[in-house]
């Protein structure tokens, strides 16, 4: 399949042309994607409340009984369980990385191997998350190692 992009004017409207010999499910899967809503999740700060696009997020934590995501430079309180954020972004590049721990793999910058068969994620905003020996084969198959 070839992919094409072209820039246009400011002025003209954005489109999506799909050239194809039939409308197959490939054909189908690419349309329902592209209509898709960004997820978003509900993160509590302040006494405010944000709405945090799922791509944004590096990762989730359960802390003392509360489970928090936390983005580039900003950690929000969400209401959810962390095994049923789990189910949410299942599909969506994230992956239990500790029990306490739901990580963004979009967001990791490197990994490598750690003591007593962890590993370590160095994630795009710096922070370092260890990832448990329980879920490392989960890492690789995710990576394709």
């Amino acid at each position: 399949m070839k992919i094409s992009i072209e820039k246009i004017s400011n002025k003209l409207e954005e489109e999506i042309l799909i050239r194809c010999h039939e409308v197959d499910e490939e054909i189908r899967e690419i349309i329902s994607k592209l209509k898709t809503e960004p997820l978003k999740i509900v993160g509590y700060q302040n006494d405010k409340v944000h709405l945090i696009v799922l791509k944004n997020i590096y990762y989730f934590e359960a802390v003392d009984g509360k489970v928090f995501l936390y983005c580039e430079d900003n950690v929000f309180e969400v209401k959810q369980k962390l095994y049923e954020l789990e189910k949410i972004c299942k599909e969506k590049d994230f992956f239990r990385a500790t029990k306490s721990t739901i990580l963004n793999i979009a967001k990791i910058s490197s990994v490598h191997p750690s003591f007593s068969g962890r590993f370590e994620a160095l994630l795009d905003n710096g922070e370092r998350v260890v990832i448990s020996r329980k879920y490392v084969p989960v890492l690789k198959k995710v990576l394709g190692l």
